[in-house]
């Protein structure tokens, strides 16, 4: 793992084109771009190809690699089979290795929840077949009730396949009360892509955590990247400002030169090198 391997997230852009956005991102030295907005809108994978086309021409313009395609598909959710081979599609298309997608919700015990870790299984399998023929895995994240590393690995003891792994984000499990390693001993060589963000506890919040700058947190990004870096993660870093969600956060000109700053740092520390 190395400097050269750091993406962002076009979730720090709401209100720029995508054109900007990998201009911009380029500009501040980042190698690569992970899609969640285009132009500041969701990707819809029903887009015309000559939008698809635009898209990974826009991309390609600016030297950066599509490393994730992002959805907003959730596993359990009756709908998801067909959304997600839309979305396979669609990244093989512009020559991404990654769909990420969400587990969804899961009741909180019995039959009902394992009945729906069964569902979200079968629509993966289902999809190997056409992942494996276009070249694109498919990353749970760490999110929503599969937020804890345990219950993505819970699902993807399910799926043994290559091309179905994790996506860790670094704030869900440390919200669900985990540390680094209790998330690789859980993910482990099937992660596929690690996303960076740090927060801090808030009362005042709905959520209860407010989004800060990269190091300003409590989140042990440092400590995740130390623990990927020593164990051969040879994926992407992608740095994931949620300026969509979040619009008091501060402004992609100030948080992402900042994030790929710190994360510079750390990994010159790390002895990763430049």
């Amino acid at each position: 793992m190395t400097t050269q391997r750091i993406a962002f997230s076009t979730l720090a852009f709401p209100d720029a084109s995508l054109a900007s956005a990998v201009s911009m991102g380029r500009s501040w030295g980042y190698a690569g771009v992970e899609l969640r907005l285009i132009d500041g809108e969701l990707i819809d994978p029903a887009m015309p190809a000559a939008v698809r086309a635009a898209v990974k021409q826009t991309a390609a313009a600016a030297g950066l690699p599509i490393v994730a395609v992002d959805s907003s598909i959730r596993l359990t959710d009756d709908e998801s089979g067909a959304e997600l081979r839309k979305f396979l599609e669609l990244a093989s298309d512009w020559e991404s290795p990654l769909v990420r997608v969400f587990g969804g919700g899961l009741p909180g015990g019995g039959l009902e929840r394992q009945a729906r870790l069964a569902s979200a299984a079968r629509v993966l399998k289902a999809s190997v077949p056409l992942a494996e023929r276009l070249g694109v895995a498919i990353g749970v994240e760490t999110h929503d009730s599969f937020s804890a590393s345990s219950v993505v690995a819970e699902l993807l003891a399910m799926v043994p396949s290559a091309v179905v792994g994790a996506v860790w984000d670094s704030h869900h499990p440390y919200r669900m009360g985990q540390q680094p390693a209790d998330v690789w001993s859980d993910l482990g060589r099937r992660t596929l892509l690690a996303q960076v963000k740090d927060a801090r506890r808030d009362a005042t919040r709905t959520d209860g955590w407010q989004l800060v700058l990269l190091g300003q947190g409590e989140v042990p990004v440092r400590e995740m990247l130390e623990l990927l870096g020593g164990d051969g993660y040879e994926g992407w870093i992608s740095v994931e400002w949620e300026k969509r969600w979040h619009p008091e956060i501060e402004e992609p000109e100030v948080a992402l030169p900042q994030h790929l700053s710190v994360l510079r740092t750390w990994f010159t520390e790390l002895g990763a090198g430049a």
